[in-house]
């Protein structure tokens, strides 16, 4: 009884220390957007709702930048331009928070369990650490809602899917309604042959997208003949933060950026076919996290433009390389190789390093440490082992069962037990 109030004790005095110092590296290396494209989504709605305006004829003053979301976003939106501005803001740090406590639930509670670890602190300590990692930061700073639709997604593939609920696929369907960049997602149920999830997702964006046209047509008509395909509303392709192939291409040749080798990268050199054969692995496996996780960053690399903010879809990955680790035997070199890939990976994202290239990023350190964060993407996408779960989905024993990982030799660690389950094996 002593003991374990002791270790309780130590444990909150650990996540004390820990929100101390990251609120301290914050203070210091986090940047101040003062929530700008909060601001933007903000001052087009009043612009549309209040002052007569055309939404996608905003533009936030002084800059270049306006609404580029769907129309069925602005719909979803729409509250915001009845609240007062600080309103605004706490709504969307709160809905932000909230949605990333319980994806890292999903995410983390399975490797606590089986681990034998004190789930709320290991909660507690990656909630920290999230904290701290740029895209996250950069997420909140700018009032974005990457998280939001990552959550959306993670209730069909972690949740719904899983258990077969007929309802798998709307999640994604909103969320590709709401921005198209996670429309990917219905792809990966197309390569992974979950039809009707695919048939619902697809319904649901295009329902969602019917009613946004219905309310708002002139709104619908502006965005999908014109807004759409502007693409200077988004930014330039080459600025350092744009952390996908086309802005390796783009930082080649500022001036005239290449399509052509974009669309090599992507297409013709493989990018998209080793995550087509991958994820179909994965889905095989019944390992739907990391189908989430492949899929999350072939979004970011095949995507015109992924700021670092959008890279907050690599955290399951980078929670997966954890969980991996952990299964593997003890005293190994798998698990030494996949935590270090992990520490080396989230030190990196979280580092700001490729800005030491912001302003000049030739010569070939510029082109290695520019895109620091794509290389990062390509060997999560290439490389994050796919597990095969001896529970069949559905039964409720999913988050206590033992992942077998994918091991090239085939053989069991000898001796090796799980302390919540079973014997770890391997295929």
């Amino acid at each position: 009884m002593v003991q374990g109030a002791s270790r309780t004790v130590a444990q909150v005095v650990g996540v004390l220390l820990l929100a101390v110092a990251v609120t301290a590296f914050l203070s210091v290396a986090a940047v101040r957007h003062g929530f700008f494209d909060l601001q933007v989504y903000y001052g087009a709605l009043n612009w549309w709702v209040h002052d007569g305006g055309e939404i996608y004829d905003y533009l936030r003053p002084l800059t270049q930048y306006g609404f580029t979301y769907p129309p069925f976003a602005a719909l979803v939106m729409l509250p915001m331009a009845y609240l007062p501005w600080l309103a605004a803001i706490v709504v969307s740090v709160a809905a932000t928070v909230v949605v990333t406590v319980v994806l890292f639930w999903w995410l983390i509670d399975p490797i606590s369990r089986r681990a034998g670890w004190t789930r709320w602190f290991v909660l507690a300590v990656a909630l920290c650490l999230a904290a701290a990692y740029e895209p996250m930061r950069e997420t909140v700073n700018f009032g974005q809602v990457n998280m939001l639709l990552l959550f959306l997604v993670a209730v069909d593939l972690l949740r719904l899917l899983p258990r077969g609920n007929r309802w798998a696929g709307v999640g994604i369907g909103l969320a590709t309604a709401i921005k198209l960049t996670p429309g990917i997602f219905i792809v990966y149920l197309l390569v992974t042959r979950r039809w009707r999830a695919a048939v619902t997702s697809m319904v649901t964006a295009a329902a969602a997208t019917l009613v946004a046209a219905a309310l708002f047509p002139d709104a619908s008509r502006e965005f999908w003949t014109e807004a759409l395909w502007n693409t200077g509303r988004v930014g330039e392709l080459a600025f350092v933060s744009n952390q996908s192939l086309r802005g390796v291409v783009a930082r080649l040749d500022p001036v005239h950026p290449s399509t052509l080798a974009w669309l090599v990268l992507v297409l013709v050199l493989g990018t998209l076919a080793l995550w087509a054969w991958r994820s179909h692995r994965a889905a095989a496996a019944g390992d739907e996290a990391t189908g989430l996780a492949l899929t999350g960053a072939v979004m970011c690399l095949v995507s015109p433009v992924t700021w670092v903010h959008h890279l907050v879809w690599l955290l399951p990955a980078l929670i997966l390389l954890v969980d991996n680790a952990m299964a593997a035997s003890a005293r190994t070199l798998r698990r030494s190789l996949l935590l270090a890939a992990a520490f080396v990976g989230y030190g990196l994202l979280t580092s700001r390093i490729v800005w030491s290239w912001e302003q000049d990023f030739t010569g070939l350190d510029g082109f290695l440490g520019s895109n620091t964060y794509v290389w990062i993407s390509l060997a999560l996408m290439a490389f994050l082992p796919v597990r095969r779960w001896p529970a069949p989905p559905g039964s409720g024993d999913e988050a206590s069962a033992v992942p077998q990982l994918d091991e090239p030799d085939g053989r069991a660690p000898a001796g090796e037990r799980n302390r919540v389950g079973g014997p770890l094996s391997v295929r």
